[in-house]
């Protein structure tokens, strides 16, 4: 129909155009002509059949003309009918004018979304009869299956699962009074094995790598304990939880050590090993980074090792909180310049070198190398924990198997 019509259009504007210079004389005789074959075909066709292209045209020429001329004329429809089309096309127009563009309800205004997903982002215990509820005191009427639509549409959960707290939520939410001690053990170039006690702080992901020893002992732990918490006080940071496992090396004593400067004792479940998850991470990214990599001499190298380790890791974390050119100096600077003496791994006879703490308040750098190979070195460690700890390593920097043979290095 929708290239039928057009064409009927057309063939008639010709056809008009071709009776323009034909006398008034020759113009009866043709309609005289076309009457009687039309007389003719009425007699042989009962009921001629008409496509809706020829009932919108016939209709379209026609409706002008009053009803009593109409039954003068010699059509093969009755009068009645070409009014009855042009009705019929009249009320198919409008219907599709009148017709919306989106099928279905109209979509709720942009505003009263935003109002909703804001009740429902600061009140979390809140599901969605209560914020239809204070919708209606706002004056704002809308049906409360309308706004379950609108929260699932954009991904929030009931509100019995958006209130409760997970151990992930209490972690953001304590980060920065929160410490995180872990053992690991590592093997020297002679096979001898060391125990390494390290803390983490969860928010500046400072690591203090406290000593490693051969064989750790519940007086040795808590000696470490008393070193840390004075370390702290030192630097004035002040921490209300600490989380280690369910290890025996971890005495009494140990727990007395941190509970008489207010600090409370979190324990992890047992086999639960992501209740630790920040020291896991840390732990595993210097095995596959530093540890498996790097041939330890004894426990002064692997002491050295591990505190450059961990000072480059505290700066890459620091770069990624604060940009350069676009941090806060006074919270990317050092918590204390002065310089702290070690506590932990230097016999009585032997003298104490001092060190500075780094401008991000980082684990202090021993003296001996230059300054720029120092900037160099935690520049490569940096961009390796970056991502070794927050992205998928690659093949290369797995552990693989042992297979009872030496490594070729």
């Amino acid at each position: 129909m929708l290239l039928r019509l057009p064409y009927l259009t057309l063939t008639s504007v010709f056809t008009f155009i071709r009776l323009l210079p034909m006398s008034d004389v020759d113009k009866n005789i043709e309609i005289l002509t076309l009457r009687h074959q039309l007389a003719v075909l009425r007699r042989q066709v009962d009921k001629p059949s008409l496509t809706r292209s020829d009932r919108a045209f016939l209709a379209a020429l026609l409706h002008r003309l009053p009803r009593p001329q109409l039954r003068q004329l010699h059509l093969i429809v009755s009068p009645d009918t070409v009014l009855r089309w042009h009705r019929d096309l009249l009320r198919r127009h409008h219907a599709k004018v009148s017709r919306p563009k989106r099928p279905g309800r109209p979509p709720t205004v942009r505003g009263i979304q935003a109002v909703i997903l804001r009740l429902a982002g600061e009140n979390p215990n809140w599901g969605y009869r209560r914020i239809h509820g204070e919708l209606a005191a706002l004056g704002i009427t809308i049906v409360p299956s309308t706004v379950w639509k609108i929260l699932k549409a954009h991904g929030i959960e009931p509100a019995p699962q958006r209130d409760q707290q997970t151990w992930a939520d209490f972690l953001r939410g304590q980060a920065h009074a929160i410490l995180a001690a872990d053992f690991y053990e590592t093997r020297t170039l002679t096979g001898a094995r060391l125990y390494v006690f390290a803390v983490i702080e969860h928010a500046t992901r400072r690591v203090h790598i406290l000593s490693a020893t051969a064989h750790p002992t519940a007086d040795w732990t808590t000696q470490l304990a008393r070193s840390l918490v004075m370390d702290l006080k030192d630097a004035a940071v002040t921490m209300k939880y600490l989380i280690r496992e369910r290890d025996g090396r971890y005495t009494r004593a140990f727990d007395n050590v941190f509970e008489d400067e207010g600090i409370a004792i979190v324990k992890t479940g047992i086999r639960v090993p992501r209740m630790n998850a920040i020291m896991e991470r840390w732990v595993r990214s210097c095995r596959a980074e530093l540890l498996d990599r790097t041939l330890v001499l004894n426990q002064a190298h692997l002491l050295h090792a591990l505190r450059e380790y961990g000072s480059g890791s505290t700066a890459a974390h620091s770069a990624r909180r604060s940009p350069p050119g676009t941090g806060d100096p006074s919270t990317t600077a050092t918590r204390t310049t002065r310089a702290i003496p070690s506590r932990h791994d230097q016999p009585e006879d032997h003298p104490t070198p001092t060190r500075q703490r780094d401008s991000t308040g980082g684990t202090p750098a021993r003296a001996g190398p230059t300054a720029g190979d120092t900037a160099a070195a935690g520049a490569g460690r940096a961009r390796g924990h970056e991502s070794g700890r927050y992205g998928r390593r690659s093949s290369s920097c797995r552990r693989r198997p042992s297979t009872g043979r030496g490594r070729r290095r």
